[in-house]
């Protein structure tokens, strides 16, 4: 046994020096009388005597030596569980406690996502651990030994799509072949954090319960369940970026990729469960997240998507070198924090990503309207690879509704920003998020929001009834009093009035010519592909006969990962049908329409 023999030397010492000389004498052979009372051996009362007469460094030896010669472990066995002990391996210290195998053994994993596209990113960070663990993934759901689903908390409605599949995959469970291991299902992300042990209350299907910062529990999470027994971990981190773990995507064969740049949120808007889901804000490394996309684009990825909360508050300070530059926020908005000070910026972000290809196109989502100083402007104007598509949710056209929000800004502060954005970049294509019948939200603050949509026309938007969610602001301060009917009800007419806007927009393409990068088949006709332009819509074109060159000397089929010129000649409210031109390269495509050098944006739509 491995004895300390100086700690009761340390504590005689220690106790000795910290009372008075005169006190001295009286305690020492109180504590002795104490110690020969309590004995019942000569043995034991000479060695205190011995202890407490000997100078330190006597003292010293004689522990040495009485310990080191005394009782150990295999005194307090019977004979029958030591026979074998001179047989165990040394790196066995506590043979009795044997550690669960984190190996997977070949399991087989399916994951079924819903929610964002961080949940997508987080997903693929998922698979990179258990698939160094020997876990295997499958796309049946009815091979896996392993489920694992990966869950939003936004709303209601997407918590009840997960209830309903652990309904079905409990049925999966039960009817289960005695001769296959038991069925293990987890519940991951947003809705394990927000739910906790209410998940393993609720529904007996579910094994384990994991939040987003403990993905890399759980190889000793699954490892537990082989006991039947039930685990969680949803501890939050200030500093979990994920950033040494190397996503393995879902879909190798994708042309587009998505790179988590940053995790949390520190805005707290009233009426949201991310900061409570997914913790405080912290950023990757730019170093980690330069290797990403380096990687990606040597694998053939020709589209990145940089991925986060809030985007465009990135601000890594990893590096020392960085400038003590102070938060810059777009005019009248404000925030809830006090302005952040040193750390590259989501510019600098920007302008290093766009450097490693340029080839490679780069958007990212989602941010917040505050963040968008003119340093992030010029970036996407002046990087013929970053596109000319961003997302600005505005949530509310009312600006008492988003002081209730705690939005941060007024609805002529979003108007300025868009306006400014649009002098910059004037072929900008603009996305948003809206909810509808949010707490004590007027007939007359809704039609506020009609109006913006009708003002700003955009593109896409995300629109939703709101959803009370427990621990928010909202929850705590304010009371849900718009009927779920009414809410319907504007939420169909927030979808009539962008839709009617964004066959406008989609109609004024037609006749002008477009960059854009195939994807793959059409879903409806093999005959035809997909692809996006510069915008992030949809274009449809026919791909079963061979596209030139530009200059005319070469013909190819088109493929996934190909830049192509095409000519819009159909559009409706969701996408655009063109006639494809010539195959080229990005660069080249912005150059000869131009003339302009590569690091040059000139408008992605040309007439």
């Amino acid at each position: 046994m491995n004895i300390n023999y100086r700690v009761p030397l340390t504590i005689y010492s220690t106790f000795k020096s910290k009372v008075k000389p005169s006190c001295s004498s009286y305690i020492f052979p109180k504590l002795q009388i104490a110690r020969n009372i309590s004995s019942t051996s000569k043995a034991s009362n000479s060695f205190s005597e011995e202890i407490l007469n000997k100078k330190p460094e006597a003292l010293q030896s004689t522990f040495k030596n009485k310990l080191l010669n005394g009782p150990n472990l295999r005194d307090f066995f019977n004979d029958k569980h030591g026979i074998q002990e001179d047989e165990i391996p040394e790196e066995q210290v506590v043979p009795y406690l044997i550690q669960p195998t984190l190996d997977g053994q070949g399991r087989k994993v399916y994951f079924d996502v819903y929610g964002c596209q961080m949940n997508v990113n987080d997903t693929e960070v998922v698979w990179a651990i258990l698939k160094e663990k020997n876990y295997e993934k499958t796309t049946s759901l009815l091979d896996a030994d392993v489920v694992l689903i990966v869950t939003c908390a936004i709303r209601d409605s997407a918590e009840e799509k997960i209830w309903n599949k652990l309904n079905y995959i409990r049925g999966l469970k039960n009817k289960r072949s005695k001769k296959k291991p038991s069925l293990k299902v987890g519940i991951l992300g947003c809705m394990a954090e927000r739910l906790k042990e209410k998940v393993l209350e609720a529904e007996q299907a579910v094994d384990i319960v994991v939040g987003p910062d403990a993905y890399r529990d759980l190889p000793r999470l699954l490892a537990l369940t082989e006991n039947n027994q039930k685990s969680v971990n949803v501890l939050l981190s200030l500093d979990e970026t994920y950033a040494d773990i190397t996503p393995v995507r879902l879909n190798e064969n994708s042309v587009s990729a998505f790179i988590s740049i940053m995790r949390g949120c520190d805005n707290m808007c009233t009426y949201c469960i991310v900061p409570f889901t997914r913790g405080r804000e912290r950023s990757r490394p730019v170093s980690s997240i330069l290797r990403e996309v380096d990687d990606l684009s040597n694998q053939g990825v020709k589209e990145i998507t940089l991925l986060g909360q809030n985007v465009n508050s990135y601000r890594d300070i990893s590096e020392k070198s960085v400038p003590d530059n102070i938060t810059s926020m777009a005019k009248g908005f404000k925030t809830v924090y006090k302005a952040k000070k040193g750390g590259l910026r989501f510019s600098d972000l920007l302008r290093r990503v766009s450097e490693i290809n340029p080839e490679l196109r780069i958007r990212f989502t989602s941010p917040h309207p505050k963040d968008f100083p003119d340093e992030v402007i010029e970036m996407i104007q002046t990087r013929s690879n970053i596109c000319n598509s961003l997302h600005m949710p505005a949530q509310s056209g009312n600006s008492a509704v988003l002081e209730r929000m705690r939005r941060g800004y007024t609805r002529e502060a979003y108007l300025e920003l868009i306006s400014h954005i649009r002098r910059r970049i004037p072929d900008v294509a603009l996305t948003s998020d809206f909810i509808c019948g949010f707490c004590g939200e007027t007939e007359e603050e809704f039609e506020d929001t009609l109006s913006l949509i009708n003002e700003v026309k955009y593109s896409y938007a995300y629109l939703f009834p709101y959803s009370l969610r427990e621990k928010t602001t909202a929850h705590r301060r304010f009371k849900d009093d718009v009927p779920l009917e009414v809410k319907n009800e504007r939420l169909r007419r927030m979808i009539e009035v962008f839709r009617r806007n964004t066959f406008i927009l989609n109609n004024s393409q037609i006749g002008k010519k477009h960059l854009i990068l195939i994807e793959g088949p059409s879903k409806r006709s093999e005959h035809f592909l997909q692809g996006r332009n510069d915008n992030n819509l949809k274009v449809i074109i026919p791909g079963s006969e061979p596209i030139p060159s530009k200059d005319g000397h070469y013909f190819k089929l088109l493929k996934p990962g190909d830049y192509v010129a095409v000519q819009i000649n159909a559009a409706n409210s969701q996408v655009l049908k063109g006639i494809p031109l010539y195959f080229t390269k990005l660069q080249d495509y912005y150059n000869e329409e131009t003339g302009r050098g590569q690091c040059d944006k000139v408008s992605s739509v040309v007439g």
